[in-house]
């Protein structure tokens, strides 16, 4: 199924700029190629052939820069990373960056801190800019993760995700998504570490549309109760190292461990975005038990980002039946 028509050439800066039926349409496109894909690991059509694509990373990653940049050599295009080589509005200004690349290349993944860099970046670039990740949002995380879901369990229909810990910028995505989709998105969090409230408030808006829900606890017994999905992250992110023994005190009942996977239910599956600080956020029984799609979800990851870069730069050209 072809996304290309109602996504060409637009940004993905948060999920909350697709629809409903843009973000199906996405997932069964990933679907298809990730099947066909499995077959010989190869694609059978170049959909990014002669397409280039910026990776402007001004922080760290294993999954994203390599997921993005193996996508785009799979499906024929290439990609360029730069990291100390472009400084965001120290050597050079974010709008020239931005005017000399959009001369360059087809599209640009940005992976930075504040969100405002990426907002910018996509005001003044012509071509298509993706979120690879900012202190509010990570949308190519939460695409990833409501694909998994709906791929073992072969619907997202009553759904609910459980998250236990801060509410940051992958609970953010996550949150926004599930309220597209209509799922119940819950959240426990110690005191202090709440989400932003513009973002809870969006999220309630479209949830009240699709019949989606969210809910806060600080008690993750209650949260986790009766969920499909116990989903963790790291309690201290890229930039707050200074705070992390503040954290662990913060977030010691808050852990992902056997304990709590058996009051969700023998079910309920683990999730975690990486990377994880084992015998903190989570224990590695659970990470490597049973109940885990953790590795599934990092994998998908791949398969749902060539989708989003199929529909916003992939070539026009495909063999006759492709992405009927």
């Amino acid at each position: 199924m072809s996304t290309e028509g109602s996504l060409r050439g637009r940004d993905l800066l948060s999920v909350a700029d697709l629809s409903r039926a843009e973000v199906e349409r996405l997932f069964d496109l990933a679907a298809e190629l990730k099947a066909e894909f499995a077959l010989d690991r190869r694609h059978d059509h170049a959909r990014l052939a002669g397409r280039t694509l910026a990776m402007l990373f001004q922080k760290p990653s294993l999954r994203t820069r390599v997921t993005f940049e193996a996508g785009m050599a799979q499906l024929g295009g290439s990609a360029i990373y730069l990291t100390n080589d472009v400084v965001l509005g120290a050597r050079e200004s974010v709008r020239d960056v931005a005017r000399n690349l959009e001369r360059f290349i087809d599209a640009i993944v940005v992976r930075t801190g504040p969100h405002e860099v990426a907002v910018e970046l996509a005001a003044q670039a012509g071509i298509p800019v993706i979120n690879g990740l900012t202190l509010r949002e990570h949308p190519c995380q939460a695409l990833a993760d409501l694909f998994s879901i709906r791929e073992r369990l072969g619907s997202l229909e009553g759904v609910v995700v459980a998250f236990v810990g801060d509410g940051n910028n992958v609970y953010h995505s996550l949150a926004l998504l599930g309220a597209i989709l209509g799922i119940e998105v819950r959240l426990a969090h110690p005191p202090g570490y709440a989400p932003n409230p513009r973002i809870v408030e969006r999220a309630q808006a479209l949830a009240a549309v699709s019949g989606g829900r969210l809910s806060f606890s600080q008690d993750p017994d209650d949260v986790v109760r009766g969920a499909s999905v116990v989903y963790t992250d790291a309690w201290t992110s890229m930039g707050q190292e200074a705070e992390t023994e503040e954290r662990r005190d913060a977030f010691a009942a808050y852990q992902v461990n056997a304990r709590l996977m058996a009051v969700a239910g023998s079910q309920a599956l683990a999730m975690h975005c990486l990377p994880a600080h084992r015998g903190e956020e989570i224990t590695s029984d659970v990470m490597d038990g049973p109940q885990s799609i953790i590795f599934d979800q990092s994998e998908n990851r791949l398969h749902v980002q060539k989708a989003l870069l199929v529909a916003l730069i992939g070539t026009s050209s495909q063999p006759a039946g492709a992405g009927a």
